[in-house]
């Protein structure tokens, strides 16, 4: 599936469609280059779920966890940017979150790809020429 988000004007209806599209699935690989727009549109995401807390990159804390104030769920937002050995993201606990049933949404998983879920989805998200984003995936129904 390819979603296109021609603005930040549009981001939450793109977050929305995504939302409608992901089906069962719990953990979501987000690559693209830095600036490209990962953090954002998970922002947009959790905030389509319902989330409320201020939302930003976990990029010292690793991870963040939210919570939907519309049903409840946990939220896990992953940015492994400055992982620098594998050991750190095995002493954090991953496969607590990973396998936890929770929605986990992973910037930067490139660095981590060996301990992901076998299926993890992998959402690529692309600056365009004329600065809009599109966003590509394919999640098992």
């Amino acid at each position: 599936m390819k979603i296109s988000i021609d603005n930040l004007d549009n981001i939450h209806e793109a977050a929305k469609i995504f939302i409608n599209a992901i089906g069962d699935n719990t953990v979501f690989a987000f690559y693209g280059k830095m600036g490209a727009g990962k953090t954002t549109f998970i922002k947009a995401v959790c905030e389509e779920l319902g989330v409320t807390d201020v939302i930003n990159s976990p990029t010292f804390a690793i991870v963040n966890e939210y919570r939907s104030d519309t049903t409840g769920e946990l939220i896990y937002h992953f940015d492994f940017y400055r992982i620098k050995k594998i050991e750190e993201v095995y002493d954090m606990g991953y496969e607590d979150y990973f396998y936890s049933g929770a929605l986990c949404f992973i910037e930067w998983p490139e660095l981590v790809e060996d301990l992901l879920p076998g299926n993890t989805v992998k959402v690529t998200i692309e600056e365009q020429e004329n600065g809009s984003r599109t966003l590509s995936f394919e999640a098992e129904e």
